[in-house]
């Protein structure tokens, strides 16, 4: 027996779905920099770091940008050296650039190089090799497995939120003396060091040419849907309309969960005050935790959920029901948002729609440009990603800022905010303001989410003209 065929017999391959999901609960820490917001943006003189609105949605914007950049090159490694040594280098980037982000992280500079760009290229690295690692085991189960061996994306945010606030209270710690975010950044890039480190030891491939047990690769169908029996290189599948449109798309949907992952407490709090819901800022703070840790619990749900509904209903019309519904969430975000029950349910839908993209995305690569290079075409796909990243928090960044300016005018003067903007603390939020500088950003988020759903029913799979050889074996396509 050749040793190929006594490791397709012996490798259980859910084992690699355990060091996916072990992986990706240390990359999900991105999307609980929520939970750092409030404290950056607390006064110097109250033992905060006086960040602006809009600086801390710039260190997750980057962070999310360096993401998708580093990942299209991670693609590339992992198929030429290897997936584990890929995901191992990148357990150390990101948890070098948490424990530098908690012992220089003083200033916001320091904490945009050594989380944002750092802990995003670390991120960037190993998020690809699961995705590439599961799809070639399980290529009878794209859109499931996809959605597992991402789930721990979603899940990792909760577990973030809650251990640095309810749960183990890490804010309050004080380890070296240094502040509590600080100290937060130290433990946890420890912990995502030595985990990332252990899920890294099973990230290999099944052997070549290796099939389920029982399972046959269907075969091409001029209009058929798009199944991953066309195989294609990064160079082919950038001349394809497919790819564009799933550029657009992702980027369209991406962009509302991004913007609602980035201000979730802090719209939440004003909100929640504004309306009268609660009386003042801390209790209102408490809710809107509450959300986004509900919020990321139902995007790991999410991802599994709409990764094995689209194995039954289809790629195409999964991406459309997912971006229509939350188009629909978005626009109704606002208005729900200024409760606490409309609050929670907002955050769950939105948070299990926006986990749908990073099943669905993955598999619909692997559908219409094939399984075989779907590490290095899933990066580039996934570079809308990082544009929906900018431009999401950005967007509600500016918003929040301007409303910031105009309360700063209006209780200072104009004359002095333009001399000490820096020094003024901003009023907090009281019941009965209006806070409807929140609904433009939403309003954009769920416009663009209705159009990428409109434009998912027009995807169509790429014609094959020729099954011309390449030189790398892949076969050679024309967008319909």
């Amino acid at each position: 027996m050749s040793n190929a065929a006594e490791e397709q017999k012996t490798m259980n391959r859910w084992i690699v779905v355990v060091g996916a999901i072990l992986i990706q609960l240390c990359l999900g820490a991105i999307y609980a920099w929520s939970v750092f917001t409030v404290d950056l943006k607390t006064a110097v003189e109250k033992g905060g770091y006086g960040f602006t609105a809009a600086q801390t949605q710039w260190i997750f914007s980057i962070g999310l940008a360096t993401f998708a950049v580093v990942m299209v090159m991670a693609g590339k490694w992992q198929a030429k050296i290897g997936p584990r040594p890929v995901a191992m280098l990148g357990g150390i980037v990101l948890g070098a650039g948490y424990i530098l982000g908690g012992f220089l992280g003083g200033s916001f500079i320091m904490q945009f190089l050594c989380i944002g760009i750092l802990g995003g290229a670390g991120i960037g690295l190993a998020y690809v090799v699961p995705i590439a690692v599961c799809v070639k085991w399980f290529p009878d189960k794209k859109g499931m497995i996809t959605g597992f061996a991402v789930a721990g994306f979603g899940f990792g945010a909760t577990l973030w939120v809650k251990l640095a606030g309810s749960w183990g209270d890490l804010l309050n710690t004080h380890l070296f003396g240094l502040p509590g975010v600080q100290s937060v950044f130290i433990i946890y890039g420890i912990v995502f060091l030595v985990c990332v480190l252990l899920g890294s030891i099973v990230m290999v491939n099944p052997p070549q040419g290796y099939k389920p047990a029982g399972w046959n690769p269907p075969a091409p169908k001029a209009g058929a849907a798009a199944s991953g029996s066309i195989e294609m290189n990064d160079r082919q599948m950038l001349a394809t309309l497919q790819f564009y449109e799933l550029f657009a798309i992702f980027a369209c949907s991406a962009m509302a969960g991004l913007m609602v992952i980035g201000c979730i407490k802090l719209f939440g709090v004003d909100a929640l005050v504004a309306s009268g819901a609660f009386s003042n800022v801390e209790e209102a703070g408490f809710k809107a935790g509450t959300a986004m840790a509900l919020y990321a619990i139902l995007n790991g749900l999410g991802r599994i959920a709409w990764g094995t509904i689209s194995d039954k209903l289809g790629r195409k019309l999964s991406i459309a029901a997912m971006c229509l519904f939350q188009g629909v969430m978005m626009l109704l975000f606002f208005k729900l948002g200024a409760t606490p029950i409309g609050l929670i349910l907002c955050a769950c839908i939105i948070g299990f729609n926006f986990g749908g993209n990073f099943a669905l995305f993955p598999a619909a690569t692997a559908d219409y440009f094939g399984n075989k290079n779907v590490g290095t075409n899933y990066g580039w796909v996934f570079l809308a990603y990082g544009v929906a990243g900018i431009i999401g928090p950005q967007i509600a960044g500016y918003y929040k800022d301007a409303a910031n300016m105009t309360k700063l005018i209006e209780e200072y003067g104009k004359e002095v905010v333009l001399a000490k903007a820096s020094e003024l603390t901003v009023p907090p939020v009281a019941p009965g303001d209006d806070v409807s500088y929140w609904l433009t950003p939403f309003m954009i988020a769920g416009i663009a989410c209705i159009f990428a759903g409109v434009l998912a029913l027009t995807l169509r799979q790429p014609v094959v003209q020729e099954a011309e050889s390449t030189a790398d074996g892949a076969s050679t396509a024309s967008s319909s």
